[in-house]
């Protein structure tokens, strides 16, 4: 079981200190979904002159990503840099400020919670080298190799790339689509289901 850490818009990415001004879950499943969109349109009367149809596709590079998450809510201490000292939160507490969130606006940076990142195993860094030892580093989208060489030929401004930090680095910017519990009087952690959509938040 591993575990997903929610940052909050006051989270520092210059410490980052995944104990502070984040919310850990605990992670049963991890569904990721890409949704590649390339606009089509069929040839009129091509199947007269070729013997079949023929379908016209324009790459223009869009795509959607989504993570479906699911786990439990335990009982757990958090730290704010707006206040000394942690708070240890009961699950239905974590659930509701959780559900709080996702409600706020992106103005509230205590509230919002705009940056999800899970770590997961790897052996081969950022440009196709073998690590020593197996790291773990956080998930994203990226390929290996820097702007216009190895699994990035032909991109000249890569958006992200692989950590080579161990625990280090970004995870992926975006916002919670939707976000289920329930409170059942015979369990004491809390079942959740999470959406996070990948996006570019403003402001």
């Amino acid at each position: 079981m591993t575990y997903a850490y929610l940052k909050l818009g006051a989270f520092d990415n210059e410490v980052n200190d995944l104990t502070l001004d984040v919310i850990p879950l605990k992670l049963v499943t991890v569904g990721v979904s890409v949704q590649r969109t390339v606009p089509a349109m069929a040839i009129p009367l091509s199947s007269i002159a070729l013997g079949e149809s023929l379908t016209v596709g324009i790459d223009l590079g869009m795509a959607s990503k989504t993570l479906t998450l699911n786990g439990f809510i335990t009982e757990t201490s958090l730290l704010r840099s707006h206040t000394t000292g942690t708070r240890t939160f009961t699950p239905q507490e974590i659930a509701q400020m959780i559900a709080s969130n996702v409600d706020s606006s992106g103005l509230a940076k205590y509230q919002t919670m705009n940056e999800l990142t899970i770590f997961i195993d790897s052996k081969v860094d950022s440009e196709w080298g073998q690590r020593g030892s197996t790291i773990q580093i956080p998930f994203n989208f990226a390929s290996r190799g820097s702007a216009l060489s190895k699994d990035n030929s032909g991109v000249i401004l890569p958006m992200s790339s692989i950590s080579d930090v161990n625990r280090g680095g970004d995870g992926l910017s975006g916002f919670i689509e939707m976000f289920d519990f329930s409170f059942s009087a015979e369990a004491v952690d809390i079942e959740f289901n999470m959406t996070f959509r990948q996006a570019t938040i403003f402001p």
